[in-house]
């Protein structure tokens, strides 16, 4: 016994000093990651007005007792505070021609015949055939889905876009909300749709990368609340399913920030703001929150294909580029569309370029990227993959399965890749090449006081 007793007091010994240890080595890689960041915090540009300025949002208690007319008032409220406190307070230096801020730049939302960063609502023609509700992006704007709300319209739709809260005004504000509050908004933007076209007409969701993710939300919390109303459609590009592993640990970049001194470590990324209508800057709580929200989402799916829920789950339809840089292309298919039922829904995938003579940049496992994303088939929902014809010409072709089938079928699109363009990126999907800022082939160059589709630049910076 008194042997036992010795082997267990040694074992504990050893076990405690591992742990001691253990939890040693943890502290001191903890220090120097903060310290690391605390030094690349100091070596980046200087925070500005628009980085320290936060709003006065409603908060997702307000939202869900607030009209619509409500929302919009405060909104304005928010944007003239901006004017006030950031716009009319620029120093000198920061009074420069692409700086969104300063209110004689040509990217100055404020000067348009119409600022997409705040919400609006376009009615159709005639009685509304139906109501669409349309999400935009994390540091985007209503002006991402400004396309989509104008297609719905033309179609007899009563299209609601909400600006987002923390979005369209500047950077700064992100760092005061969280996705609950952009939650939040949804539902208000859905109680809004449904007022003006009535609940007896179809109700769609849109929503854009980060949209994407609160659109799958709100109608996964309908199906357990029947206070809130059940959409008909879901339709999702580029959508936040999952994002990057580093967003996980954003709040750890972040904690230098508590000291004053270090306020620059709560910013992932410090740019100058010549986007009238998105954030270049980017937060870290804004990671930690993108992050929260599609957790929060992946569990709920699982619960709910546990119960037995998603049988009640309208059609989903889905566009996302192969190469994704912003979301994970793979949850997409293994957070979301593995757990779905037979419903209709559809998953439409852009191949790369395989034409493009770029083959010696890339790794060769890209090239079949489409076939290790999706499972064999049979599968519950359609898949389409819009690639090249062969491996050596730019038109492309639609490659689509049903579901529950085997069997591939193949669609002429008449379309062509541009020679020179590799991969559908995250932002392209909702844009037409027409479009005036993010477009190849503006249908008005430098309608927003700069074209960034056309831009090709060349040089060195310098040190």
């Amino acid at each position: 016994m008194k042997h036992l007793f010795r082997h267990w007091r040694t074992s504990g010994a050893v076990i405690g000093s591992l742990l001691k240890k253990g939890s040693i080595a943890v502290l001191a890689l903890l220090v120097v990651f903060l310290a690391g960041r605390i030094y690349e915090s100091q070596r980046g540009p200087a925070l500005h007005r628009w980085h320290t300025w936060s709003g006065n949002e409603m908060s997702a208690e307000e939202i869900d007792q607030a009209t619509f007319a409500q929302y919009l008032a405060r909104e304005k409220t928010i944007f003239a505070d901006l004017q006030r406190e950031v716009t009319e307070a620029l120093p000198e230096e920061d009074k420069t021609p692409v700086n969104r801020f300063y209110r004689h730049s040509r990217v100055c939302p404020g000067q348009f015949q119409q600022d997409w960063n705040r919400s609006f609502v376009l009615l159709p023609l005639g009685k509304p055939r139906g109501s669409v509700v349309l999400l935009h992006g994390l540091t985007d704007s209503p002006y991402s889905v400004r396309y989509l709300a104008q297609l719905w319209q033309q179609r007899g739709y009563v299209a609601v876009v909400p600006r987002l809260p923390g979005h369209g005004t500047a950077p700064g504000a992100l760092t005061a909300v969280d996705w609950e509050t952009w939650l939040a908004a949804t539902r208000l933007a859905v109680r809004e749709a449904t007022r003006l076209a009535g609940a007896d007409v179809p109700l769609h969701l849109v929503g854009y990368s980060n949209g994407g993710a609160l659109a799958l939300k709100y109608a996964l919390d309908s199906l357990e609340d029947s206070h809130l109303r059940q959409p008909q459609q879901i339709i999702l590009l580029s959508p936040m399913i999952g994002v990057t592993a580093f967003a996980r640990f954003a709040g750890l970049a972040g904690l230098p920030s508590v000291f004053p001194a270090f306020a620059r470590a709560a910013w992932l990324n410090v740019a100058p703001e010549f986007n009238p209508f998105k954030y270049n800057s980017f937060p870290v709580k804004a990671a930690r929150q993108s992050w929260l929200l599609s957790q929060a989402l992946q569990q709920q799916i699982i619960r709910a294909a546990r119960q037995g829920e998603l049988k009640a789950l309208p059609p989903i339809l889905t566009f996302q580029s192969v190469m994704d840089s912003t979301v994970s292309t793979r949850a997409v298919v293994e957070s979301m569309y593995r757990y779905l039922p037979d419903n209709g829904s559809e998953l439409v995938v852009f191949d790369i370029n395989q034409a493009a003579d770029l083959r010696v940049l890339f790794r060769p496992a890209l090239y079949a990227a489409v076939n290790t994303l999706l499972p064999p088939a049979p599968r519950a929902y359609t898949t389409t993959v819009v690639t090249n014809a062969t491996a050596h010409t730019l038109q492309t072709v639609a490659r689509t399965t049903l579901a529950e089938e085997r069997e591939e079928h193949r669609y002429p699109l008449h379309l062509a890749w541009p020679a020179d363009m590799y991969s559908l990126s995250h932002v392209a999907v909702p844009f037409p090449l027409s479009d005036s800022l993010y477009g190849r082939e503006p249908d008005e160059k430098n309608r927003y006081g700069i074209s960034l589709g056309t831009i090709s630049l060349r040089g060195e910076t310098g040190r």
